[in-house]
């Protein structure tokens, strides 16, 4: 079976992506949370500026004034000038996954129909945008996602983290696709229109998911709406240079899916080519048997695409076995600072909580009780071009991002302008084009 598995990922790995789509020229709002100044944070951020689209939107955002990320987009806003950029500083936290708190206060300032949003560690083409939007010109489509290679950015544990992503995820993506299945949504990339967000409850109903982008994905295909993998393939920054910071991210990315299907989980070790290939020798050590491993050693060689990393590859492998195993019983993760439960759910059944909240069925939103206190900001399109910081006082700041599951504390004041009468402090404000 992993001889199998590892010719059929060697082939669909070198074959081109089927086209989804062409091009379009659709206003496009670009969501983008952020958190500290993360090691190349300028560059991929940068990819989004030089972007060969007719009109777009940059939407930054942060949970708090003093986030070094706040300089970093400065600086685009100086050498990008022509760019519709905007940036959110709000404190509010509407959940557990800090996060998707982000994205519903970015949410607000939006002024477009399609919405792509993406982590801040991605890079993109120059076509990004025109390519990743096209299909959802088509009515049903409700969320075109793209694949992503791994760019090591260190030295040795860099690059074993990035084989992580090119030798086993991205073609286990292209494995189950090439089989038909729709199930999958990367933080890589998320494009979906405006419509299809507020239908299924928008980033609210996601406040307290693990893997929101999953289930941003899930929501949409429970209303009959297809998911499109598209052409492109973006680039993410591995950036771990010691093995104990590596583990502890792959162990919490293998331990989400299991929580998204734990049936199938459970027998991805047929995917880890040579543990696998080692042990069936070792268990049948027949002529026909070392044929077939022969050929798996070569597929999987040729998916490693340099010999270097082919010599990586059965220490890249047997991590993932002993990932696999600790992911198996494990029920917690570490995000960035955050410690978060980690329950299995089917992918047919309800999403995994970070709490007891129920997940709502498509197009149902949040029920009452579990919505959070309505803001004047949260239906509301911005008049303004562009966003900019407001200066806080730091002693004004009592709580500006309480631990999660505590909700959202109390507003931060403004201490360059007298503060608002009543309504909640949302870390910007309009600034009219020049």
């Amino acid at each position: 079976m992993s001889a199998a598995y590892a010719l059929a990922a060697a082939w669909l790995s070198h074959r081109a992506p089927a086209a989804s789509g062409g091009t379009a020229t659709t206003p496009v709002s670009v969501l983008k949370p952020l958190c500290g100044a993360e090691p190349r944070l300028y560059e991929n951020l940068a990819t989004l500026c030089r972007q060969r689209h007719p009109s777009f939107q940059l939407v930054f955002g942060v949970h708090a004034a003093d986030d070094p990320a706040i300089a970093v987009v400065e600086r685009l806003r100086r050498d990008f000038p022509a760019c519709d950029i905007a940036l959110v500083v709000d404190p509010q936290v509407h959940g557990t996954n800090l996060k998707v708190s982000n994205l519903v206060n970015l949410f607000a300032q939006a002024k477009h129909d399609v919405l792509v949003i993406a982590d801040s560690d991605i890079a993109v083409p120059p076509d990004y945008l025109a390519r990743v939007t096209a299909p959802l010109a088509d009515a049903g489509v409700g969320v075109v996602t793209c694949l992503y290679r791994g760019n090591p950015t260190g030295g040795r544990w860099s690059r074993i983290g990035a084989q992580f992503i090119n030798d086993w995820f991205a073609p286990s993506v292209r494995i189950a696709h090439a089989g038909g299945s729709q199930r999958f949504a990367f933080g890589a990339t998320i494009a979906l229109r405006r419509d299809a967000l507020v239908s299924v409850g928008g980033f609210e109903v996601l406040a307290d998911r693990l893997a929101d982008d999953f289930w941003l994905g899930e929501l949409t295909r429970r209303q009959g709406l297809r998911t499109v993998l598209s052409d492109v393939v973006v680039s993410t920054d591995v950036t771990e240079e010691h093995f104990a910071d590596l583990w502890r991210h792959e162990v919490r990315w293998l331990r989400t899916i299991r929580s998204l299907n734990p049936l199938g989980f459970a027998f991805t070790f047929i995917t880890f080519t040579w543990p696998m290939l080692v042990l069936g020798v070792l268990l049948a050590p027949l002529p026909a048997v070392l044929a077939l491993a022969t050929l798996g050693v070569i597929a999987r060689s040729m998916m490693a695409g340099s010999v270097a990393a082919a010599l990586r590859a059965p220490l890249r492998d047997a991590m993932l076995l002993a990932g696999w195993a600790v992911a198996l019983t494990g029920k917690r993760v570490r995000w960035r600072e955050q410690v978060l439960p980690v329950h299995d759910g089917q992918h047919s059944g309800r999403a995994p909580a970070l709490s007891p909240a129920p997940l709502p069925q498509a197009g149902e939103g949040r029920k009452q009780a579990d919505r959070e206190p309505p803001s004047r900001y949260s239906a509301r399109r911005p008049a303004a071009a562009s966003v900019d910081v407001t200066t806080l006082n730091a002693a004004a700041v009592r709580s500006p991002l309480p631990p999660a599951g505590e909700g959202p504390g109390e507003r931060a004041g403004v201490s360059t302008k007298s503060p608002p009468p009543t309504p909640p402090f949302t870390g910007i404000h309009p600034q009219r084009p020049q």
